[in-house]
């Protein structure tokens, strides 16, 4: 009879032994998909697992790739580019190196020729009614020198690798369109990150615009 209540303990031990292990995995599991699920930023939506009644709900897509909504080219007739740039926290009123209206931006910028790769200084319009960005040799604006359509234009950005040799690597910043690259460079880099802000607002080949905003 001893024996049989010994064995009996025993059994009955392992048992609750082995339930709370299940219980602990359970638990270990619940914790290991959650946390791999904010890792790979997969797109769960609505998940519920077999054991348990958490749910996990994440974007689409990591935010670090989804572009910010002031950020995105805008198209709308009725849209102020002084008033969005000045929203962007720009003081315009402090760049006495650029002139800016609701629908257009003036001033020197340095561009890296494509042929000699010597820097010029050249004066660019940013203008939304002609849906363009225009540059001349000098304010006078009577000589056209070149320029690219809204619709050629896929990225604006500084260039922080320093991709090409420029006198003031703070304040150079690329305009990338569907053939090259256009490398310029503001007076300052306050005057350079008006000038990114300002062009992206006109930058219609911005994967093809999201796919028409998707």
């Amino acid at each position: 009879m001893t024996l049989l209540c010994c064995s009996g303990r025993r059994s009955e031990e392992k048992t609750k032994t082995a339930d709370r292990l299940t219980e602990t995995n359970k638990v270990h599991q619940k914790e290991r998909a959650i946390q791999s699920a904010f890792q790979d930023h997969t797109p769960l939506v609505n998940h519920h697992h077999q054991n348990g009644n958490y749910e996990v709900k994440l974007r689409d897509k990591p935010r670090s790739q989804r572009p910010l909504t002031r950020y995105l080219p805008i198209r709308n007739s009725e849209f102020d580019l002084r008033q969005h740039i000045e929203s962007a926290g720009h003081q315009i009123e402090l760049c006495i190196h650029i002139h800016l209206t609701s629908t257009s931006c003036h001033g020197y910028l340095h561009k890296l020729g494509g042929t000699w790769k010597t820097w010029r200084k050249r004066w660019f319009v940013f203008d939304r009614i002609q849906k363009a960005l225009l540059y001349y040799s000098d304010k006078g604006e009577t000589k056209l020198k070149g320029g690219v359509n809204f619709m050629a234009i896929e990225e604006v950005y500084v260039d922080h690798l320093h991709s090409v040799k420029s006198p003031s690597p703070q304040s150079t910043f690329c305009v990338k369109t569907y053939d090259r690259v256009y490398y310029l460079m503001a007076p300052t880099p306050e005057a350079m990150r008006i000038w990114v802000d300002v062009i992206f607002t006109g930058a219609e080949g911005y994967h093809d615009f999201l796919g028409e905003v998707e």
